[in-house]
């Protein structure tokens, strides 16, 4: 079975793959967007990760008849009222500055005291194909650090410590991260649905 991952991110891709991979999925072919004819992609216009998801994933499904799978991520601060939430990967403006974005968020937080510096990775991922719509969710909770460290990962992976560790997720290795992480978690519960569809 070809899978359409509705993406352009090559971390995600990699992501997807090796949990596939790591759960024994055999006769699964992940594909991104960059691999299918391009296709008119609505804007991320929901209020929350799991509309978003839901809306990519029709969007791919429709536009290719592939099963498609998508998702919509981001860190939800308990200091910023659950911010910057769906508004994760455009929070100083612009779409995807990781570095705008971590230093914005910094610099909001930088007078909060680190026992009221606590969040969540959030992951909504939603897989549409002609038989279901389905959304689960995956969290992950942790704290901001006051500084970004390690080179791993993406977002604002540099300046979230999850719960549990020292590290940062940017100091994880991408199979700790995998085995952690707001998406593994959600994608892991696709699971199910995936194998079903690709024994159809």
């Amino acid at each position: 079975m070809k899978l359409l991952l509705a993406s352009r991110n090559k971390k995600k891709l990699g992501e997807l793959r090796r949990i596939l991979l790591a759960e024994g999925l055999e006769g699964i072919e992940v594909v991104g967007l960059d691999d299918v004819p391009e296709f008119p992609e609505a804007p991320e216009t929901e209020p929350t990760f799991e509309g978003n998801a839901l809306a990519k994933a029709r969007d791919a499904f429709n536009a290719t008849g592939l099963p498609s799978v998508a998702d919509d991520s981001g860190i939800a601060v308990d200091a910023l009222n659950g911010m910057p939430g769906v508004l994760s990967a455009r929070w100083s403006g612009g779409h995807g500055d990781d570095l705008a974005n971590t230093e914005l968020l910094l610099g909001q937080l930088r007078d909060v005291p680190d026992e009221r510096r606590g969040g969540a990775f959030v992951c909504a991922a939603a897989f549409v194909s002609a038989d279901e719509e389905v959304v689960v969710r995956g969290e992950w909770r942790g704290a901001i650090t006051r500084e970004p460290r390690g080179g791993n990962g993406f977002g604002y992976d540099p300046v979230f410590r999850p719960e549990g560790h020292d590290a940062t997720s940017a100091e994880l290795s991408p199979e700790e991260k995998d085995a952690l992480s707001h998406r593994g978690r959600a994608l892991r519960r696709l699971l199910p649905h995936l194998r079903a569809s690709a024994q159809a």
